[in-house]
């Protein structure tokens, strides 16, 4: 009898039976066809990863996860951070960017808003990153509009007045965000106040690290926003700084930065905690005896022993002289 199906000659996905039995009695066709797209990726991509591609919103890929963990037919894990926007990323096409601004009133007010800030007009692939922002890392719009105007301060704050943040960069934040939970107004709403907290210290940090009064470049940030995250105060930082002059004759970020860690790591924090771990430390001394007189004393005995060499020399020839 000839087949209903028609042979493709691509790569083919097997189902067994029971499995397909399973998805016939459950009924979800969603289900069903994330099944199919876990398939087809050999399992190693998390169902969430498939949204774009699935063309699908966060909530409706969640249900039909839901729906396979409790048919067993994906495992249960632990919520794992998700990936940088270069991995797993889904990719969201012109079709969904409009279906989504005409049936998502929510979205298409975020879109606008954040038109506004930015001040242009967003393409096709930055709604798509915003997109991918709501639906696949699940942050809400306000949390969204934030993010977005703390990006837009921030390059604003470096590069000067009328610059802006691309979008990829934004995205790149939001990825940070969400690592760090950062997924509620209120939430967002702490982050700033203590990013602001870090912000107001920085001229204390360059000021202990003898730089001019000028703004940290990204990279000088980095640094300092780690030792704040550390615990090290200004003062510390000055005394890392003088380490650092002193053994490399000059200022190096990453030589200090070692310094830093390798107190940190000790559970040393304040200059006097680092002071008093430096008492408890006693290098041994090669020899008491101050140099110059070790080396006063060495010039004697070869005197000495010179001395001693020609006298026994000198009788040895006088005994030879009386025995003839």
């Amino acid at each position: 009898m000839a087949g209903y199906l028609i042979n493709s000659g691509n790569e083919s996905v097997t189902l067994p039976v029971t499995v397909v039995r399973m998805l016939e009695q459950k009924g979800d066709g969603d289900a069903a066809l994330l099944y199919l797209a876990l398939l087809r990726h050999q399992g190693t991509v998390p169902p969430r990863a498939l949204a774009g591609e699935l063309r699908w919103e966060r909530e409706r890929i969640e249900r039909a996860e839901t729906i396979l963990r409790e048919l067993r037919l994906i495992t249960e894990q632990t919520e794992q951070a998700p990936p940088e926007p270069a991995e797993e990323r889904p990719q969201y096409t012109s079709e969904d960017v409009a279906v989504r601004l005409e049936k998502n009133g929510e979205f298409r007010a975020l879109s606008q808003q954040v038109e506004r800030r930015l001040g242009k007009r967003l393409t096709t692939p930055d709604l798509g990153i915003l997109l991918g922002l709501t639906d696949y890392l699940g942050l809400p719009a306000d949390v969204v509009y934030l993010l977005v105007c703390h990006c837009a301060e921030r390059t604003e704050g470096r590069l000067g007045p009328g610059r802006r943040p691309g979008m990829r960069q934004i995205e790149k934040e939001g990825y940070a965000w969400s690592r760090m939970g950062v997924d509620t107004q209120e939430a967002a709403v702490e982050h700033l106040k203590k990013y602001a907290a870090r912000q107001a210290l920085l001229p204390r940090y360059m000021r202990a690290l003898q730089l001019p009064e000028r703004k940290a470049s990204s990279s000088e940030e980095k640094y300092m926003t780690e030792w704040q995250e550390m615990g090290f105060p200004p003062e510390t930082v000055a005394l890392a700084y003088d380490r650092t002059v002193l053994n490399c004759r000059e200022f190096k970020w990453p030589y200090c930065n070692g310094i830093l860690k390798r107190w940190h790591a000790a559970g040393l924090h304040t200059v006097e905690e680092i002071e008093a771990g430096d008492r408890k430390y006693v290098p041994r001394q090669p020899d008491t005896v101050p140099a110059a007189t070790r080396t006063q004393e060495t010039n004697q005995q070869d005197d000495l022993s010179w001395m001693k060499k020609y006298i026994e020399q000198r009788d040895r020839q006088r005994n030879k002289r009386e025995e003839v």
